[in-house]
């Protein structure tokens, strides 16, 4: 296993940062697709969501890599939740398991999501999609890069990996494309893209939508549903990095930390090109 070290100081370290948080993640990784075939625990939570054996192993390897890399920043995991009044200007947000009925499901559209919320905006993030084979992630402050990365019991090393960057493209108004949640798609969805002028659409699970567009395979991804912070700060993150933004239905920025709201999110639309944003009022 590579040395991790730790995250000190007044500022964040986003080379450590990737280091580590890739190890944590090809081991939790491994632990998730160890349950992808043979699924055997599905339980329901109060809100009536499924949570597996796959979730917790996960999160048990990501909060433990936290607590060794950066003990000193506060964690808030969708599993085993956290003090909210004790969050501060910075902590990190976990989603072991982002999509966990495509998991269900035998989908290959589930993520890792780990962030880091600085003052209100997602800082750092890494999300793998590991039967994908699949990292982004943010190795330094405004930019995002995409890599290879099989899910690995023994952990992996970043500077062994051959990342490339991350870019939103150039997108024709008169031509976007759009993706939206296959699991949880709605009349507001509906209504907002028959306003843009779409020529193609897809459906995904899990942070995997921020990152079609941050790929520049699609436009927008609208997404008017309940979502928790957790579920969209680091592929947040790596968008922003990547050129996009991601905004309210008011078009105020979407910010983390609404500890008033039990951190859950309002609608929200993320697009490539920013100008779209601005020209569409979203």
């Amino acid at each position: 296993m590579p040395s991790q070290g730790r995250a000190t100081g007044s500022d964040f370290d986003f080379v450590r940062s990737a280091s580590a948080l890739t190890d944590a993640a090809a081991r939790a990784g491994a632990a998730i697709m160890a349950h992808f075939q043979s699924l055997t625990e599905v339980e329901l939570k109060s809100d009536q969501s499924p949570v597996t054996r796959a979730d917790k192993d996960s999160e048990a390897i990501i909060l433990a890599a936290l607590a060794a890399f950066a003990p000193h920043i506060p964690v808030i995991s969708e599993e085993a939740g956290g003090a909210l009044a004790q969050l501060g200007r910075r902590f990190f947000l976990v989603d072991p398991l982002d999509g966990t009925r495509e998991f269900i499901d035998k989908r290959t559209d589930f993520t890792i999501n780990i962030a880091l919320v600085e003052d209100g905006r997602p800082r750092f993030g890494l999300v793998y999609a590991p039967a994908r084979a699949l990292l982004a992630l943010t190795p330094a402050d405004g930019v995002a890069v995409k890599a290879e990365l099989r899910p690995e019991p023994r952990g992996a090393d970043f500077s062994a990996l051959r990342p490339t960057p991350l870019k939103v493209r150039a997108a024709n108004p008169q031509a976007l494309t759009a993706v939206v949640s296959h699991s949880h798609n709605d009349a507001p969805t509906e209504a907002f893209l028959s306003g843009l002028n779409i020529t193609e659409r897809s459906s995904a699970g899990s942070a995997v939508k921020f990152l079609a567009v941050a790929e520049g395979r699609a436009d927008v991804y609208p997404r008017f549903g309940p979502t928790m912070e957790w579920d969209t700060a680091a592929g947040h993150a790596v968008l922003e990095a990547a050129g996009g933004r991601v905004a309210t239905v008011n078009g105020t920025p979407l910010s983390y930390g609404k500890v008033e709201s039990g951190l859950r999110n309002p609608g929200f639309v993320a697009w490539g090109p920013a100008i779209l944003a601005e020209t569409q009022g979203a």
